[in-house]
């Protein structure tokens, strides 16, 4: 799969969701045109580089909506690990389940990485800022955690 280009449109696309809405209602990304969505994919609920970047967009959510941004997080984890974290972490944005890895692989985040020796295929912590027209505006790939909500909410409010 090769990587989308920025400045191109991106496909549309629906993962059921846990949320703000009922849970495991569907998030479509063509129903948020008029919104930025700040779309994060991440490894794992519950682990912990995955929650301290969690809360960070979670700290800053308020923010990013004053911007005009939605943040949505996705993993390859099920809804119910989904409502747990969200419910764990007081998680105000959406978090979409893709354990069939449609969204992975459209966004190319599957890559192969080094676990404590081993091979794994997992995914490679990465954040999409796509503008209100449905367009790519900016990829960050092997993110480090460490204040990199803060570095997707500058570049939203540059948009």
């Amino acid at each position: 799969m090769s990587r989308l280009p920025i400045d191109a449109p991106v496909a549309d696309f629906t993962l059921p969701a846990v949320g703000a809405v009922a849970d495991g209602a569907p998030f479509t990304l063509s129903a948020r045109r008029g919104k930025i969505v700040a779309l994060y994919f991440y490894p794992r609920d519950s682990t912990p580089g995955c929650t301290t970047e969690a809360q960070q967009f979670r700290d800053l959510y308020p923010e990013f909506l004053q911007a005009g941004a939605e943040v949505v997080g996705v993993s390859r984890d099920s809804l119910k690990s989904h409502a747990n974290f969200r419910a764990k972490q007081t998680l105000p944005f959406l978090l979409l389940s893709d354990p069939e890895e449609t969204l992975c692989q459209q966004f190319d985040v599957i890559k192969q990485k080094n676990m404590y020796g081993k091979s794994v295929r997992g995914i490679e912590r990465s954040t999409f800022v796509i503008d209100a027209h449905g367009i790519l505006r900016r990829e960050w790939r092997g993110v480090k955690v460490p204040g990199h909500a803060q570095d997707v909410l500058n570049f939203v409010k540059s948009l």
